[in-house]
């Protein structure tokens, strides 16, 4: 990174700045009038300085000082991705205390459980939602005394003590500035590369969250094996979408967004990032598979009402567009008569598809946090969107990545073994579990409060990631499942259930899918979540009537399409990986529920027990079987859905290529 300079003779050792606030502070000094972040407020883009960055971030460090915060406490923080969140977290920062960071659509619930658990003693919550989760969850958490708020709307009656609003805070912290105005850069200089910055709370897949341990130097160096991995150079445009409590937001907009620096832009709400992507003509965009896949879905759901001649048309051109991408990932020159397809084909269809997806001028396409299908990258590629996995884990970091112009798509990229100026170089090796484990680099700090599951992470000097993998000839890790998610069947036959789910999710027509089948079953089957806006087009392009998304689930002809698309994937699978039968569910699975994690994960053991009455009629010879379950409405009233899920029977078919048999 241009302002991390190396001790001579130490390698490992960094001199200045060590820590986020004091990179923050050099940007201030180096580079006063660079534009570091644009937010759009009422349909205007506002740009921020590094000059004025700096000084909204110290009058609040000043604002926390006099609240009472201080070096080596927590300050929780829940908001979508907008400049004050960044600004709380680097005050929270600059006086040595550490962020824990929430999903914008976390619970009362969720958030009474980590602010107890990181001992939060402030939260800022962005507006009048998250204020009446943060009131709802202090009784829950001893030592959250205040809330602060970013939005006033609907908070003008709330007298509740300790409430108070960012601008007061700044007021509270005049008196403190104008007695001693260097107190905050005292306490900046302060900080250590081993400090603790912040608590990343991990998914909660099998259990409560546990809070990691992230040190400055943990962000510091995978921020710098990104830089290198994706060869991103300074004042690069980087759309802000995924939440600041993914840590790969930590590793993009926040350290390196200072360290290059990067110009980090926000959209004006959630819902219209494409809207500023197109505006703003991002080089860099990071989402998650289920955004890309989601991305994926819209083409298709697009297409649905187009005309014969422009789904031939798209056909065409994605097909070109395929294969010299294809080429170049593979280190061949594409054949001359593709090449001179290829303008007439971006011409005519990839740059405006790109264009309407808001990705016309995408230099850096990024997904990672769960697996995706490869058919996704693909895709994406074809579109002239060259599309990129990086693999990492909350708790040691970023592990590889698709580098250069050479890589597979079926993969998770090389290991980036090389060292930092911030750790030394990364070793693996796969276990004859087929576990990855790691050691080097920054590494993992332990949990929090918690040695005895940290001290369950090791093997030895060795970091347990718990995911089963496999290499290409070139170092590429292939990713299979969570170890203790490889099954087997009765018959002996081993499989990985996230393999087939993740080209499962590839069909625009399912949006989550549960794999089952383990010793005490004969074969594979598969709970089914459709996807309802593409399956309500479909079904209105074929005059198909419906009420509810458990009456649309349940049609013949939507069980008979989902068949289909599994009978696809089937023919890449091995015949006892195959499914052999499968539901549709009759509802969505839902976070706020218990069935999913806020990255989206299904929880396994949760959903399997929820709809174990499905299971149950999937491993039997019925054709359909009633069920009861119980849901919770966006008002937070309860209920129960009563349905008649259809049970389903996917014809065989013949294996078309063992590469899944070697994965198995």
């Amino acid at each position: 990174m241009n302002t991390t300079q190396r001790s001579p003779g130490k390698e490992g050792t960094p001199t200045r700045p060590q820590t986020l606030p004091q990179l923050l502070l050099n940007n201030h000094r180096l580079r006063p009038d660079v534009i570091g972040h644009r937010y759009k407020q009422r349909g205007i883009w506002q740009e921020y300085t590094w000059r004025h960055i700096y000084g909204e971030v110290e009058r609040l460090a000043f604002g926390l000082l006099a609240l009472g915060v201080s070096r080596g406490q927590t300050v929780m923080l829940i908001s979508e991705n907008r400049p004050e969140i960044y600004w709380v977290e680097w005050a929270v920062m600059a006086i040595g205390a550490r962020s824990v960071t929430l999903y914008p659509d976390s619970t009362a619930d969720e958030m009474a459980y980590i602010a107890a658990d990181a001992e939060a003693v402030c939260v800022f919550a962005e507006d009048q939602e998250q204020v009446d989760k943060a009131l709802e969850a202090r009784p829950r958490a001893p030592g959250l005394q205040s809330i602060l708020y970013g939005e006033s709307g609907g908070l003008w009656n709330y007298t509740q003590p300790g409430l108070s609003s960012l601008d007061a805070l700044k007021a509270l912290g005049q008196a403190l500035q104008a007695a001693a105005p260097r107190r905050v850069e005292a306490e900046i200089a302060l900080g250590q590369a081993d400090d603790v910055a912040l608590l990343a709370y991990t998914s909660g897949t099998t259990g409560q969250p546990k809070g990691v341990i992230t040190t400055y130097r943990a962000l510091l160096d995978c921020a710098e094996r990104l830089r290198r991995a994706l060869d991103l150079q300074p004042d690069t445009d980087y759309l802000s979408y995924i939440p600041l409590s993914w840590v790969p937001e930590q590793w993009f907009g926040v350290t390196l967004g200072m360290s290059l620096p990067l110009r980090v832009n926000f959209a004006e709400r959630p819902d219209q990032v494409q809207e500023a992507i197109r505006e703003l003509a991002v080089d860099v965009i990071v989402l998650g598979p289920r955004q890309w896949e989601s991305l994926a879905s819209r083409v298709f759901t697009r297409m649905i009402d187009a005309g014969w001649l422009r789904n031939k048309l798209l056909d065409w051109g994605i097909a070109v567009g395929r294969r010299v991408h294809l080429a170049r990932t593979q280190g061949r020159e594409p054949a001359a008569r593709d090449r001179a397809a290829y303008a007439l084909a971006e011409h005519l269809v990839l740059r405006p598809l790109r264009d309407q997806l808001g990705l016309k001028n995408v230099k850096v396409a990024i997904t990672g946090g769960a697996a995706m299908s490869p058919d996704v990258v693909r895709l994406f590629s074809a579109m002239g969107t060259p599309l990129r996995n990086i693999y990492a884990c909350s708790e040691f970091g970023l592990i590889s990545a698709h580098t250069g112009q050479q890589y597979d798509p079926e993969t998770i990229g090389q290991p980036l073994t090389a060292p930092t100026e911030w750790g030394p170089a990364l070793e693996w090796r796969i276990t004859e579990a087929a576990e990855l484990q790691l050691r080097g680099a920054a590494g993992f700090s332990g949990y929090w409060k918690r040695p005895e599951k940290s001290a369950e992470k090791f093997d030895g000097g060795w970091f347990r990631t718990g995911d089963a993998v496999g290499k290409t000839a070139r170092d590429e890790l292939i990713y299979y499942d969570r170890v203790e998610h490889m099954s087997e069947l009765r018959s002996g036959a081993r499989y990985p259930k996230q393999f087939i789910e993740v080209r499962l999710r590839f069909s625009p027509y399912i949006k989550e899918v549960l794999v089952i089948g383990d010793a005490q079953h004969d074969h594979v089957t598969a709970l089914v979540n459709i996807d309802d806006v593409v399956f309500s087009r479909w079904a209105e392009q074929r005059n198909l009537g419906f009420t509810t998304f458990a009456d649309l689930s349940q049609r013949q002809e939507v069980v008979d399409q989902v068949a289909a698309e599994i009978r696809k994937v089937n023919g890449a699978l091995p015949a006892g990986a195959q499914v052999v039968r499968f539901a549709n569910l009759p509802k969505e699975l839902d976070a706020d529920e218990g069935e999913l994690t806020r990255t989206r994960k299904l929880k396994r053991e949760f959903i399997e027990q929820r709809y174990n009455a499905i299971i149950d009629g999937l491993y039997g010879t019925g054709a359909n079987v009633a069920v009861s379950i119980p849901v919770r409405y966006q008002d937070g009233r309860s209920g129960t859905l009563q349905a008649d899920v259809r049970l389903a029977t996917v014809d065989a078919v013949q294996p078309t290529t063992a590469r899944a048999a070697e994965t198995a």
